[in-house]
């Protein structure tokens, strides 16, 4: 992994300060954990959102409630007319419209059917325990540039909540931002790191085909929906792969066929509903054209009406190699270059993606398996959980950015 010279602890003669008080460790925990009892879907984040409210406010801090209406932003520090760009950190306060599963925590949702099964508590908790520690080094005057902390509504729902907190006004005066993403592969107290993409691209697909219905005896007089549904279900994924370069990895996945209701009745309607993904951004963009002529041509070969809502959802993360060198370098005057391991590219979404069409920025694979836990505990199943050790790393990894990039813009 190359490193950006800016970035490296080497240049620190002694440990950088802002360590988590075992005080405000404790504090943190606990304000995970309820917030892990009380998950609120996107853009019904009300509660969470007065939660974070008030927590910032006891310390000093002036948050802003987003136009939106949930989620907030927050500036540590004061510019005093600098016009030094600003490091931002970035935490989703959305959960999941899934029932919470696991057994014997006292912290388990407390909400029917929702559930914080990807992280985001963890997510929130940690930006909220960096502004704290920062703002106290603030006070010391310890801060050597203003951070900007950013509290993001509705990830989880497609195209994410970032396009509107960016229109909201979060970028301005930000010439980087980071952010971390739970992974239950890699052990608390390590993170992982990718220049370059590091999630895909993910759109929603919906297609209907149309067509007079008719009699199973005569299929050759009407148009067999089945037939057609079926073939743009197997044809369209196979022939994309072959109207596109192999590393692009753009892929159609269904999710969904539902047709007829009767098994001597060729249907007037069927419908089919799936993903797109993508490897690459250069493809993604050209994604929609390219899978509308395949559906097209497949339902056209069999007389089908298509109509096609193609769902624009999120672009792929694309790290900034700067940046990556920024987290790095953090991450070892932290914990040592051996907490840092490579990650490789996902095939999930991460609305994350839309900041950095404005910014250089980055996102961190952030370890949250217990070490030597061998449940294999994955992101969106209702068992899903955290070791909230985490917490205290992700702190650390932010705090130790901002003096950092502070100390080099």
């Amino acid at each position: 992994m190359s490193r950006d010279t800016d970035a490296e602890p080497s240049s620190h003669t002694e440990p950088l300060p802002g360590t988590l008080p075992e005080a405000l460790r404790a504090e943190l925990i606990a304000f995970r954990r309820d917030l892990h009892m009380h998950p609120e879907l996107g853009n019904q984040e009300f509660r969470t959102t007065a939660a974070i409210k008030a927590r910032l406010e006891k310390a000093g801090l002036r948050p802003e409630v987003l136009s939106t209406g949930t989620g907030l932003m927050c500036d540590v520090g004061t510019r005093d007319g600098s016009t030094r760009p600003m490091l931002a950190l970035r935490a989703d306060i959305d959960a999941l419209p899934i029932p919470d599963t696991k057994d014997g925590v006292p912290y388990r949702s407390t909400v029917p059917d929702r559930a914080h099964a990807c992280g985001h508590d963890i997510h929130t908790t940690s930006v909220l325990g960096a502004g704290l520690v920062l703002a106290d080094l603030d006070r010391q005057g310890l801060l050597p540039n203003p951070v900007r902390l950013i509290f993001q509504p509705a990830e989880e729902v497609l195209p994410g909540g970032a396009p509107d907190t960016i229109a909201s006004g979060v970028l301005e005066g930000v010439g980087r931002i980071i952010g971390v993403h739970c992974d239950p592969k890699v052990d608390v107290g390590r993170i992982g790191l990718r220049v370059g993409a590091i999630t895909s691209a993910c759109d929603r697909l919906e297609v209907s085909l149309d067509g007079p219905g008719g009699h199973t005896a005569r299929p050759h007089l009407t148009t067999d929906l089945v037939t057609a549904a079926a073939k743009v279900a197997t044809e369209v994924p196979a022939l994309l792969a072959r109207r596109v370069d192999a590393r692009a990895g753009l892929a159609v996945t269904w999710g969904r066929l539902e047709t007829g209701h009767a098994c001597n009745v060729i249907p007037q309607r069927a419908e089919l509903s799936g993903t797109v993904r993508c490897l690459d951004l250069a493809a993604w963009r050209e994604a929609p054209d390219l899978v509308h002529a395949a559906i097209d041509e497949v339902a056209g070969m069999h007389g089908a009406k298509t109509v096609i809502n193609y769902v624009r959802g999120v672009p792929p993360v694309v790290n900034d190699a700067a940046v990556i060198d920024l987290l790095a370098g953090a991450m070892t005057a932290r914990r040592g270059s051996c907490a840092i391991e490579d990650t490789e590219q996902s095939l999930g979404g991460e609305d994350f993606s839309w900041y950095l069409e404005h910014v250089p920025g980055a996102m961190a694979r952030l370890g949250v398996r217990t070490p030597g836990d061998t449940a294999r505990l994955d992101l969106h199943r209702g068992d899903f959980d955290a070791d909230e050790e985490a917490i205290a790393v992700a702190v650390e990894l932010f705090t130790a950015s901002a003096l950092i990039c502070g100390n080099h813009l």
